[in-house]
């Protein structure tokens, strides 16, 4: 059995909507157990994220998606310091040779989002984990997948609305297949 793990962060439960389907792919797939990982504000003390349950699943995980809105241009604050905190597994090379992949969601279609993706695999990089794109292409099928034309990762979008209309059903749809993905490749790699 593999573990594909998913570590996200969300203040108002978009996020977490698109984690749920990132999700549901990733446990679609035959011979694939799945963690669904809240960074929880309880977890940052003194500006520290400190939860080593958590960190020792992610240890433990054959493949991990990342998933933070994007805030100002990049990852919230609460996802950095998860992050940061993960030092200590990059001296240790824990993670390296790991899948990896991300989501992010914003209020506007653009919303900055390529560049949290861009953080986002670039932190991928330097713990030597394997980074996996969205492989859907655009607007493809009738549910509209990857309706705002990411490759690198997932965006969504969502507003000021609850969590029960935005994201949208395209965008959670995108989440899922990124999930079956990562979950897929997982199974091949590790």
């Amino acid at each position: 059995m593999k573990t594909v793990s998913i570590i996200y962060f969300s203040a108002g439960g978009h996020t977490a909507k698109m984690a749920e389907a990132a999700a549901k792919g990733a446990g679609s797939v035959a011979g694939i157990q799945v963690n669904l990982l809240a960074i929880q504000g309880k977890d940052i003390q003194e500006g520290r994220y400190q939860n080593a349950g958590v960190m020792e699943t992610l240890d433990a995980s054959d493949a991990i998606i990342f998933g933070s809105p994007t805030y100002m241009g990049n990852v919230a604050a609460q996802f950095k310091c998860f992050m940061d905190a993960s030092a200590e597994r990059w001296f240790g090379r824990k993670w390296d040779g790991k899948v990896a992949a991300g989501i992010t969601i914003s209020g506007s279609p653009s919303g900055d989002k390529l560049n949290t993706l861009l953080y986002l695999s670039l932190f991928a990089a330097q713990h030597g984990m394997v980074w996996v794109g969205n492989n859907v292409v655009p607007y493809s099928d009738a549910q509209h997948r990857n309706r705002l034309g990411s490759f690198l990762g997932v965006m969504g979008q969502a507003g000021q609305e609850p969590p029960e209309v935005a994201p949208n059903e395209s965008d959670k749809l995108t989440a899922e297949a990124l999930g079956q993905r990562v979950a897929e490749l997982a199974l091949k790699l590790r």
